[in-house]
């Protein structure tokens, strides 16, 4: 319910930037006009085009491009979307700690060939091989590995995507996600 719910957030938000833009050029200009209409003599014209509208539109003309040079400030001499994309990247799970299942396919493939140039005595490159292959494991238990494997089994069309880095009980437990999701 809650992925539903922001699902349809995000495709609101999406539309947000220009109708926001339009509002404020509506609103700004209607507000303005009414202490400079009186400038403009709605029984006169220019190019045939009544000097109320040419207001009108001079005023959403500022408007515009004063929004439009407060964001080149904030872009190009504050620098603040900086900081913000910092803060999104360490708020992101799969900067830190999660992987998706097609790196994940290609984190489990580089670890082998890894795991199997090293030598069986060192200690540390085999303790590393360990570390991923219990990470891959984990990672695999997760919705979104659920959601790539059911997104290969129904659009791909593979009946069976074989993830041999991962334990027999795991992929189990993949495969019986997978049916369960409902894709969109």
């Amino acid at each position: 319910m809650k992925k539903a719910f922001m699902r349809q957030y995000w495709r609101i938000q999406q539309s947000q930037t220009l109708i926001s833009m339009v509002f404020w050029i509506t609103t700004l200009t209607l507000l303005m006009w009414p202490y400079v209409s009186w400038r403009f003599d709605s029984n006169q014209e220019l190019l045939g085009i009544s000097l109320t509208y040419w207001g009108l539109s001079t005023i959403a003309s500022t408007v515009l491009i004063l929004v439009i040079l407060l964001g080149w400030t904030y872009d190009v001499v504050l620098g603040l979307w900086r900081e913000h994309l910092t803060v999104v990247q360490e708020r992101n799970p799969f900067t830190t700690y999660k992987v998706n299942a097609p790196w994940g396919i290609l984190l489990a493939q580089t670890n082998m060939i890894l795991r199997k140039l090293s030598d069986e005595e060192d200690k540390d490159i085999l303790r590393h091989c360990d570390f991923i292959d219990r990470w891959l494991d984990w990672n695999a238990n997760q919705e979104i590995w659920a959601r790539s494997m059911s997104s290969w089994k129904e659009i791909v069309g593979d009946e069976d995507p074989f993830l041999f880095h991962l334990s027999g009980q795991t992929r189990e437990n993949l495969e019986a996600a997978a049916k369960e999701i409902q894709d969109y």
